[in-house]
């Protein structure tokens, strides 16, 4: 089996809401308790919107329309986690991550792949931006209301 390529330093943050106020988030298998939307790193050739297409679609199940995804044309900058970095090519420290966002039917399926999660809920806003381990989440998801359509 061959190793994992190596991660960019560029990724997108999913917030996929209802629009009734709630947001779908995610339990990573690598760390219990740590809670967030969908999240991952752009693959070599690929938009910011087909990373967040790619990444919904792996980590969720859903397939989003053509217009459901919403960029909000911001982005964080931040301090990769010591245990992550060695996901990243030598002497990568830092990472920029690209916020979106879509709404999706609260009944849609959500299949979550076991290897990468355990686990998912809905959740009100509030509890949601509280549950979440990355300020950068927490940010985006007390934000949403800015960015509906």
């Amino acid at each position: 089996m061959s190793a994992k390529p190596l991660k960019q330093p560029v990724s997108v943050l999913v917030i996929l809401h209802d629009g009734q106020g709630n947001v779908l988030l995610i339990e990573r298998a690598d760390r219990a308790g740590f809670w967030q939307s969908v999240t991952g790193s752009i693959e070599p050739g690929e938009t910011l919107e087909q990373t967040a297409l790619r990444e919904v679609r792996e980590e969720t199940g859903i397939v989003l329309s053509d217009g459901q995804l919403n960029n909000w044309y911001e982005c964080n900058e931040y301090e990769i986690y010591p245990h992550w970095r060695h996901r990243y090519p030598k002497g990568i420290t830092r990472n920029t991550e690209h916020v979106f966002s879509a709404q999706i039917n609260r009944n849609t399926p959500v299949e979550i792949d076991l290897r990468e999660h355990t686990a998912w809920q809905w959740l009100p806003i509030d509890d949601a931006a509280e549950r979440v381990f990355s300020p950068s989440n927490k940010t985006a998801i007390l934000n949403l209301h800015k960015h509906l359509f």
